[in-house]
């Protein structure tokens, strides 16, 4: 259902450094390039993440209650982007454990402060 989602950055060096060493843990790759931002994804077909200049020229700002959520396959893997956005410089919204039912995710906000979640589904 979701083709693709897409965050602010008012820094669009800084966001793609960060996202793309964040997103190897992940074999994804850039599938998209513009002068205004980078998309990323494991295949063309599967749900891409970018990160834009606002195409209206304003600052970017983050949304009150807005949070994309990255899929991860085991715990272990939630472990490893968590820790590795924190040493990229992200700021932790949530260590690493299990949430209610099957849930097993992590917080952090990026670089411009917009709130991303990493999570999996255990057994």
């Amino acid at each position: 259902m979701i083709g693709y989602t897409c965050v602010g950055t008012n820094d669009l060096d800084k966001a793609v450094q960060f996202y793309g060493e964040l997103f190897s843990l992940l074999n994804a790759k850039p599938f998209f390039k513009s002068d205004r931002g980078v998309g990323w994804g494991v295949s063309p077909d599967k749900p891409m993440f970018s990160v834009m200049k606002p195409f209206d020229g304003q600052v970017a700002t983050i949304g009150n209650g807005s949070m994309v959520a990255i899929a991860a396959t085991n715990p272990e893997q939630v472990q490893s982007l968590h820790a590795k956005a924190l040493a990229l410089g992200a700021q932790d919204e949530g260590a690493p454990g299990a949430r209610g039912g099957k849930f097993y995710g992590a917080y952090f906000r990026d670089l411009d402060g917009n709130k991303l979640a990493v999570f999996c589904m255990t057994a």
